[in-house]
């Protein structure tokens, strides 16, 4: 079998394809279905999903809540600083992107905020060399400082969003069932549904279990050709409930389906996943990286949004995609080119890309 490699997973996409705003309702989005057996593929609006859930099916959703993790402000020296804070390591203390990073030393103090509300903080250790984050120590009570980063953060929209991020975001950049905080980037492919749409998939007799992946940097982590070699990105924190777990294992023992709603929530499965069929409770990080080829062990269906070249959660659909039924020629995945020629549909079509974009739904 021919190896995979970066290049495999490149496409051309109009800039103008990249969705700046959502729609005016969320169910609105366009979907693309694709048959994974036969490779068909057809147009519908995302409220339509529904027609493809039968009684039974479990949808699993990642109720992470996006927090307002992107800070301005200044060093001492007046320069301009912007951090972007990834996850609390403890009270006071988070793990944080700084920009300029490699210009701001261990010890450096800085002072974040606007419209006369700021809080101070101190660099506390040097770049990682893998990633590059910086540990910083806010200054004040753990409560005061959380209630102090709600007001002065920004939502952090993904850098392919070319504009500043607005009061609308706060809500717009986020799913209608978020509910655990903890997120720097949103499990997009959840952004279309809303109530009533969730109220009718249960009505229907389709089960709805939540499980938690807090989406961070990792998300738009440039891979290289290292890390498609190490086969790991970045840790995400994630968590799978007893009760969540033990309804999916019921589900799959009856040879019910699992329907996985966006790539952190098949990460999630697969990284507690035990064997064919079964999750186990748990609370954890995980660093999975899922390329072609992989053996999925729980979802039977992915609803995914069209993601940018070279990124891993392209390479996750691609791998979602090769499977036996899809015809390849002998030595090739064939998952890879049938992920290029749905998206070349999608492009054909205007669909439109990336967090604020339009979905896509595989069965």
């Amino acid at each position: 079998m021919n190896v995979l490699v970066l290049k495999d997973f490149d496409y051309e996409l109009p800039r103008e394809l990249i969705a700046a705003f959502p729609p005016s309702e969320r169910p609105s989005a366009r979907l693309l279905s694709v048959a994974r057996q036969s490779g068909k593929f057809s147009h519908y609006v995302f409220r339509d999903m529904i027609e493809f859930l039968k009684p039974g099916d479990v949808l699993v959703l990642n109720n992470t809540k996006v927090i307002p993790a992107r800070l301005f402000g200044k060093k001492t020296t007046g320069g301009k600083v912007e951090a972007l804070l990834l996850r609390e390591k403890e009270a006071c203390q988070w793990q944080t992107l700084l920009r300029p990073g490699g210009r701001i030393k261990k010890g450096a103090e800085l002072s974040f905020g606007e419209n006369g509300i700021r809080i101070s903080a101190k660099v506390l250790d040097d770049p990682k060399p893998d990633s590059g984050e910086r540990l910083l120590g806010f200054e004040g009570e753990p409560a005061q400082i959380k209630e102090t980063l709600r007001h002065i953060g920004h939502i952090p929209l993904p850098p392919y969003i070319d504009r500043p991020d607005s009061s609308a975001d706060r809500e717009l950049y986020q799913t209608v069932f978020a509910a655990q905080e903890g997120a720097v980037a949103s499990p997009t492919a959840g952004l279309h549904f809303d109530w009533p749409l969730l109220k009718q998939i249960e009505k229907k007799g389709i089960e709805i279990v939540f499980i938690t992946l807090h989406t961070s940097y990792g998300t738009f982590q440039p891979i290289t050709e290292r890390e498609i070699f190490r086969r790991q990105l970045f840790a995400e924190p994630f968590e799978i409930t007893d009760a969540a777990a033990e309804r999916m294992n019921r589900a799959r023992a009856e040879k019910r389906r699992i329907i996985a709603c966006g790539t952190t929530t098949v990460r999630a499965l697969e990284s507690a996943a035990v064997r064919e069929g079964e999750v186990r409770a748990q609370t954890g990080e995980t660093r999975l990286f899922i390329y072609p080829p992989y053996s999925f062990k729980m979802a039977q269906g992915i609803i995914t949004n069209f993601h940018l070249p070279k990124s891993s959660l392209l390479m996750l659909v691609a791998a979602f995609l090769d499977t036996a039924a899809c015809p390849s020629p002998k030595g090739s995945h064939g998952g890879l080119p049938l992920l290029l020629k749905i998206y070349k549909e999608a492009i054909r079509n205007q669909y439109r890309f990336y967090s604020y974009g339009d979905a896509m739904m595989i069965l």
